[in-house]
């Protein structure tokens, strides 16, 4: 094959000789320019703390302690509990798709959007179900031991976390009004008795680790699910959790 590349570029003259080295060339460039890329540690730290915060609280007495001395400030003049933290959780994810519909340009396209959700709520509902049937812990109010990690928190946060990657060149704000929104979430499930501080911490930091995760994998995902860019029909599932129920919401796109 090799031979025959060559006696054709000798064939067609110099000018094709001259493309071919610069293809080779621009090659070059480019795999010296991804062989020279680091990968960026800074956006873990956040996550990290939160997580590593969460995880410690499972066997540390002073943190266990906090963690009761939390919720009677939070439930002691509680008369009846808000259901509002049912529905904030998907505040921030509904927004990333509301906020393009009405006219705000988002970074990525529908498509991709759609396959960065499925991708983040798959990776968040692995691993908020997976800790919660090995820690077992009990929840502030003792109606179950499936308490750590808060999934309503890890659902509001990876939400937040899409909204400041799609908008923050719009405005800044707008990621903040999601973080907003998912840390009264983590509040509210304190508030009514369902989650320690630690339960809501983690959840935040899985939350956001796996919207991160869904954007760095999503040009790998994409090619391998669609290849075509030119593809009209797009179907995305996006997997949910709760804290009590499990579901698969699916977007087609035509």
């Amino acid at each position: 094959m090799k031979k025959f590349v060559v006696c054709f570029c000798l064939l067609a003259g110099s000018k094709s000789l001259c493309l071919a080295q610069s293809v080779v060339e621009n090659d070059s460039i480019r795999t010296d320019t991804i062989a020279k890329r680091k990968f960026n540690y800074k956006p873990l730290i956040i996550p990290a703390v939160l997580i590593g915060y969460g995880v410690i609280g499972i066997e540390s007495d002073q943190l266990k302690t906090f963690n009761s001395e939390i919720r009677e400030e939070v439930t002691e003049d509680i008369d009846e509990k808000l259901t509002l933290d049912d529905f904030a959780q998907y505040a921030p994810a509904a927004s990333v798709f509301a906020l393009d519909a009405a006219g705000i340009k988002a970074k990525h396209s529908f498509r991709d959007r759609a396959v960065i959700m499925a991708t983040s709520y798959l990776i968040l509902s692995s691993t908020v179900l997976g800790l919660k049937s090995m820690t077992k812990i009990e929840r502030p109010d003792g109606t179950s031991r499936n308490s750590f990690p808060s999934g309503h928190t890890a659902t509001a946060f990876a939400g937040a976390e899409m909204m400041m990657q799609e908008y923050k060149n719009q405005s800044v704000w707008y990621g903040i009004a999601g973080y907003a929104v998912a840390t009264g979430t983590g509040l509210f499930r304190m508030y009514n008795n369902r989650h320690w501080l630690t339960d809501v911490a983690a959840g935040a930091g899985i939350g956001i680790l796996s919207a991160k995760i869904a954007y760095w994998v999503n040009p790998y995902l994409t090619r391998k699910i669609f290849g075509d860019k030119d593809k009209k029909s797009t179907t995305a599932m996006s997997p949910f959790y709760d804290g009590q129920h499990v579901g698969i919401g699916l977007v087609k796109v035509f």
